[in-house]
C-alpha cells in the first residue's frame, strides 16, 4: 500500500496485525481488503465488527469449529469486537453446504439444547468481555420479516447465482432432489450480515458462498460490504475427510482429558503441520513427530482443561502405550444387553471405538482387538452379560472399562 496520507504508525500497525490475522487463511476477498479496513479502523480508533455465525445443529464442537474461534480470539486481542452469532433460525433449515441431501428439520427445543452448549464450549476460547463479545441470535431479525419482505430480498438474487452452487449443481446432475427452503439459506445468512452491520465475516471454505452473498446484499443496501476471510478445513483423525462426527474422526473441544491427549497422538503425521497452523501460535514445531504429537496435545489439553490435566494425561499414556502398562484409572461405560448378547464389533462402534460395524469386523480381522489383554480375532465375536468388567481395547490408543449387563 502506498498512499502517502496514511501515518507511518498506523500504516505499520495495521501490516502487523494483517501479519498476524492472515495467517492460516485459505482467501481474504477482496484482496487488500482486509489491510484497508484495518487501516481505516485504527485511523478512527473504531474497533472491526467481526462476525461468525454458527448453526446449532448438533450439540458439541470439535477442534475444526475451533479453527475460526481461535481467529476470533486474535481479532479480539488486537481490540476488535466479535459478534457470534447463533443462528437459531437458518437451524430450522440447516445449511446445505457439503450436502448431497436435504437435512431432517431440528426442533425449536433441541436448536435451544444445542446452541447453550455451543456458547459453553466456545466461551472456553473467547474473552468475554462484553466490550469484545456480542452473541446475537438471528431469529432476532429473520422472524420479522413478512413475506413481502422476503420477496423483495430474494429480487437482489437470482436463479443463476444460487444453482451455479457446487452443492446445488451436484445434486441437480445427479437428479437428487433440493427443496426451495434450501434455496433461500444462502440469502437468509446474506441477510444476518445486513442485520449486524459486521465488517468481516469468518468461514470455512464450504461457507464461501454464503459469505459472498452477504457482500452482495449489503452492496445491495449501499452498505460498506464486508471482507470475507476463509480457512481451510480440518482434515479428522483419519487424514482424509472433514473432520466431522458423522464420520467419528473428530476430537471434542468436550473430550476427557485423557481421550482428547490419546486422540491427538492418533493424527496422522502428514497432517501435523496442518494441525499446527490452524490450531496454535506455535511456528517452530518439533521435527520428530511424535514429539510434535505431545506438544499438539499438552496445548491443547491445557487450552481446554488445565495444565495440570495435561500433564496428567501426558503421563497417562506414557504409561499406557510407552511403558505398555494398563493404567489403573480406565474411562468407563455400562451397556445393558438385550437378548444376551452383543456383537464385539457393534460394542466397538457405541464406544466410538470405530465408526460402523465393516470397521468394527476389520479392527477385529487385523488383530487389533483385545479383551482382557487377549485378541480377538473372530468378526463375529459375540459377548453375554458378565459380573466382572473387561479391559476392551481397540488399537494402540483406545482403551475402556466395559460392564455388561442384562437389560431387564
Amino acid at each position: 500500500m502506498t498512499d502517502t496520507k496514511i501515518d507511518p504508525k498506523i500504516l505499520a500497525e495495521a501490516e502487523r496485525q494483517l501479519g498476524i490475522l492472515s495467517r492460516g487463511t485459505a482467501e481474504i476477498v477482496p484482496e487488500g481488503g482486509l489491510l484497508k479496513k484495518l487501516i481505516k479502523s485504527l485511523e478512527t480508533k473504531k474497533p472491526l465488527k467481526i462476525k461468525l455465525g454458527a448453526d446449532p445443529t448438533a450439540p458439541d464442537l470439535h477442534l475444526g469449529h475451533t479453527v475460526i474461534l481461535n481467529k476470533m480470539r486474535q481479532f479480539q486481542d488486537l481490540g476488535h469486537k466479535v459478534q457470534f452469532l447463533i443462528g437459531d433460525y437458518t437451524a430450522l433449515i440447516g445449511d446445505p453446504a457439503g450436502r448431497n441431501k436435504t437435512r431432517p428439520p431440528l426442533s425449536e427445543e433441541q436448536i435451544a439444547e444445542n446452541a447453550k452448549t455451543y456458547l459453553d464450549q466456545a466461551h472456553k476460547i473467547l474473552d468475554t468481555d462484553p466490550e469484545k463479545l456480542e452473541i446475537l441470535q438471528n431469529s432476532t431479525w429473520l422472524s420479522k420479516l413478512s413475506f413481502a419482505d422476503t420477496i423483495k430480498l430474494c429480487a437482489k438474487v437470482t436463479v443463476a447465482q444460487i444453482i451455479q452452487r457446487e452443492d446445488f449443481s451436484n445434486r441437480l446432475s445427479n437428479n437428487t432432489p433440493i427443496s426451495m427452503h434450501e434455496l433461500l439459506y444462502p440469502i437468509m445468512q446474506g441477510y444476518d450480515s445486513v442485520a449486524m452491520t459486521c465488517d468481516i465475516e469468518l468461514g470455512g471454505t464450504d461457507q464461501t458462498f454464503n459469505c459472498l452473498m452477504g457482500r452482495q446484499l449489503m452492496q445491495g443496501e449501499d452498505m460498506s460490504p464486508q471482507i470475507v476471510i476463509t480457512f481451510p478445513l480440518l482434515e479428522g483423525l483419519d487424514g482424509k475427510d472433514k473432520m466431522s462426527k458423522s464420520k467419528n474422526n473428530y476430537i471434542a473441544v468436550e473430550d476427557a482429558p485423557n481421550d482428547m491427549f490419546g486422540k491427538v497422538m492418533s493424527i496422522p503425521d502428514e497432517i501435523m503441520p496442518k494441525y499446527f497452523e490452524l490450531l496454535t501460535n506455535v511456528t517452530d514445531q518439533p521435527n520428530h513427530p511424535m514429539e510434535a504429537k505431545k506438544l499438539l496435545a499438552n496445548i491443547l489439553v491445557t487450552r481446554f482443561h488445565s495444565k495440570k490435566e495435561a500433564d496428567a494425561a501426558h503421563t497417562d499414556f506414557e504409561t499406557r502405550f510407552s511403558k505398555r502398562e494398563v493404567p489403573t484409572e480406565l474411562p468407563e461405560h455400562t451397556f445393558d444387553i438385550e437378548n444376551n448378547e452383543i456383537g464385539l464389533a457393534a460394542l466397538l462402534v457405541q464406544l466410538n471405538f470405530a465408526s460402523s460395524n465393516g470397521e468394527g469386523m476389520r479392527l477385529i480381522k487385523q488383530n487389533a482387538v483385545k479383551i482382557n489383554g487377549e485378541v480377538v480375532n473372530d468378526p463375529k465375536h459375540f459377548l453375554q452379560p458378565s459380573m466382572e468388567p473387561l479391559i476392551l481395547q481397540a488399537g494402540k490408543r483406545r482403551m475402556a472399562k466395559i460392564f455388561l449387563k442384562k437389560d431387564l
